[in-house]
C-alpha cells in the first residue's frame, strides 16, 4: 500500500460540492486528492432538475439569503460556462384558484432585484390568448408570467469543475472509496481503494473534507469515526421525461394544489423534462428509483395545465435523485431547508479537522466552495484568494451568447458536420469541441460510429479527459445520448470501452503516481 505524498486536502465525493470544492482550493495552490467512490455526479448531481436557479418558490420560506445568492450565480455561471449554462424563459401561469395574481406580481419582483440581474432580460406579463405560450395549455389559463432562469447540464458541471481541478494539480480517483480514515499527529491518514482492481492505497492529508451527500453521515462515523455533527435529511426528487409537449423554447412553472410547483421544460431539443416531487426516504441511497405514484403524480401535475393530457404511456425515461438536506426540523419534505450548512470538527485542539458538507443545491455550489474555503483558512495561512468568480470552466471561454456563433466557426473547420453535430459538440466542449476533433478531416477520421454522432473519437476523449469508464457513463451523465442511441450501438459501445478501457486504466494509474 504506497503512500502519497501529504496533500492538504483529501476531499471525499465527487459531485458538483466535492469537485467545486477541489476546483476552488487547487486554484489557491494547494494540494488536493479527490476520491469518488463511483463515477463522477454518479448520484444527485446528475439527478437534479438541471435549473441554475434562484429558486422562486423559496421565497415563500423567507429564504432570502439562498435566493439572493442563488439569483447572482446565475449569471457567474452563465458567464463561466456559457456551453453548459444557457438562459431559459420561464411562463407561469395564474390559476386562480392557487397563489391570488398580486402575489405572484410581487414575488416575480423580488425576484427580479434581490440578484442583482444585468444579463437576463426581466420578468413581463403575458396574455396567454394571444402569446404562442398559451396554446399548448387549457382555455382557462388566460394571463401569466414570464421570467427569466437558466438551464444547465448537471452532470458536465461536475465534470468540468473535476477536470479544471485537475489541470491545476489536483488529483481526481473515481471508482475509488474511502473504507476508513484516523487522525494521527496532526494529520489525516486514510485507506483508499480502487474498485476495480482491488488495490490500495494510503493518502495523508492535512485537512478531510466529507463532501460525500447522501452518504455524509456515513462517511462521518463509519469512515472517520466522528460523531455526525448535524442530521441529513433524505429527499427524493423524480422526473419523467416525454417525446416533445410543445413546439416552442420556454419552459412552463406550473402550481400545485399541494403548494408545490412542477417544471415541463425542452429537453435534448426532441423530449420534455417534467418535475419533481419531494419524497423523504430511508436506508440506502444508492439505487433511487421513481416510484408508480410519483410517475403519476408528474403526470396528473401537468395535464391539469396542458390541453393534451400526459399518460404513464408517454413516459421514456425516467430518474430520481436523493438530495442530502441539512435536516432543519420541517414538517414536511418540501419546506425543507436548501441552504447548506459546512460543519468543522477539531475535536482537541491542533488535531487534523473534518469538514461536512451538509445541504446545499447545484446553482449554489460555488459559493459553498468559496464559503469551505474560508472555514478552512486558518489551517491555509498561505492559502491564495478566491478566484472562481471570474474564471471560465474549461471550454467556457466565449462570451456568454457566443454558442451560435462558436458552433458556426466549429462548422468552417470540420465542414463534415451538420448543423445539430457542431451544435451538440459546443453545447458539450465549447472551445474544447476542436481539440477532441483534432486532426479529423472527414466523418471517417473520427472512427466508429455508435449512433446519434458519437464516435469513438468522443468516446476516447471522454474516456482520457473525462474520467469515462462505463458506458453509462457517456450515455445518460456526459451525455444524454442513452435517449437516442439503439439496444445495438450501446452494446457496441460497451463492447469497445471494455478493449479501450485497459488503455486508459494505465494511463490513469501512471498520472496519479
Amino acid at each position: 500500500m504506497p503512500e502519497s505524498g501529504v496533500q492538504d486536502l483529501l476531499v471525499v465525493g465527487g459531485g458538483v460540492n466535492g469537485c467545486g470544492i477541489a476546483r476552488d482550493a487547487a486554484g489557491r495552490g494547494l494540494s488536493v486528492t479527490l476520491a469518488e467512490q463511483g463515477d463522477l455526479a454518479g448520484a444527485t448531481s446528475s439527478a437534479s432538475t438541471k435549473l441554475i436557479h434562484g429558486g422562486l418558490r423559496y421565497l415563500e420560506y423567507r429564504e432570502f439569503r439562498l435566493v439572493r445568492e442563488a439569483l447572482a450565480e446565475r449569471e457567474v455561471l452563465l458567464r463561466a460556462a456559457p456551453h453548459i449554462v444557457w438562459p431559459l424563459r420561464f411562463v407561469l401561469p395564474h390559476h386562480a384558484g392557487l397563489r391570488p395574481w398580486p402575489l405572484l406580481r410581487l414575488g416575480l419582483f423580488l425576484y427580479d432585484h434581490l440578484g442583482g440581474r444585468r444579463l437576463l432580460p426581466p420578468t413581463r406579463a403575458l396574455d396567454l390568448r394571444r402569446d404562442p405560450a398559451g396554446a399548448p395549455l387549457r382555455p382557462e389559463f388566460r394571463r401569466g408570467f414570464e421570467y427569466s432562469d437558466c438551464w444547465v447540464e448537471d452532470a458536465r458541471l461536475v465534470v468540468l469543475n473535476a477536470r479544471d481541478a485537475a489541470d491545476r494539480g489536483a488529483t481526481v480517483l473515481t471508482r475509488t472509496r474511502c473504507l476508513s480514515a484516523r487522525r494521527e499527529a496532526g494529520l489525516w491518514r486514510a485507506t483508499l481503494r480502487d474498485e476495480a482492481s482491488g488495490t490500495t492505497r494510503e493518502v495523508a492529508a492535512r485537512v478531510l473534507v466529507n463532501a460525500a451527500g447522501a452518504w455524509v453521515s456515513r462517511v462521518a462515523a463509519e469512515v472517520a469515526g466522528v460523531q455526525a455533527p448535524a442530521r441529513v435529511r433524505l429527499v427524493k426528487g423524480s422526473h419523467i421525461v416525454t417525446r416533445r409537449l410543445f413546439g416552442h423554447d420556454r419552459c412552463y412553472t406550473f402550481q400545485n394544489a399541494d403548494g408545490r410547483v412542477c417544471f415541463a421544460i425542452p429537453y435534448e431539443e426532441d423530449f420534455t423534462l417534467i418535475g419533481t416531487t419531494d419524497e423523504d426516504v430511508s436506508g440506502d441511497p444508492a439505487a433511487p428509483a421513481i416510484s408508480p405514484a410519483e410517475t403519476t403524480y408528474l403526470c396528473q401535475a401537468v395535464s391539469a395545465y396542458f390541453r393534451q393530457p400526459v399518460n404513464v404511456s408517454d413516459v421514456v425515461w425516467s430518474y430520481a435523485g436523493i438530495r442530502p438536506l441539512y435536516d432543519d426540523g420541517a414538517s414536511d419534505a418540501q419546506a425543507a431547508t436548501r441552504d447548506y450548512v459546512l460543519a468543522l470538527d477539531e475535536q482537541n485542539r491542533g488535531e487534523a479537522p473534518l469538514l461536512s458538507i451538509f445541504g446545499g443545491k447545484i446553482t449554489t455550489y460555488r459559493r459553498l466552495a468559496e464559503a469551505a474555503l474560508a472555514r478552512l483558512a486558518p489551517f491555509f495561512p498561505g492559502m491564495g484568494m478566491p478566484w472562481t468568480a471570474s474564471t471560465a470552466l474549461p471550454g467556457g471561454d466565449f462570451p456568454w451568447n457566443g454558442a451560435a456563433d462558436l458552433a458556426a466557426a466549429l462548422r468552417g473547420a470540420y465542414p463534415f458536420l451538420s448543423p445539430p453535430q457542431a451544435r451538440r459538440l459546443v453545447r458539450r466542449y465549447g472551445t474544447r469541441a476542436a481539440a477532441m476533433l483534432g486532426d479529423a478531416r472527414s466523418e471517417a477520421d473520427l472512427g466508429v460510429q455508435f449512433g446519434a454522432g458519437l464516435s469513438a473519437r468522443e468516446v476516447d476523449w471522454q474516456m482520457r479527459e473525462e474520467w469515462a469508464r462505463a458506458p453509462a457513463d457517456i450515455l445518460w451523465r456526459r451525455s444524454k445520448l442513452g435517449l437516442r442511441i439503439d439496444a445495438a450501438g450501446q452494446a457496441a459501445l460497451a463492447d469497445w470501452m471494455a478493449r479501450a478501457r485497459p488503455v486508459v486504466a494505465r494511463a490513469a494509474g501512471r498520472a496519479a503516481e
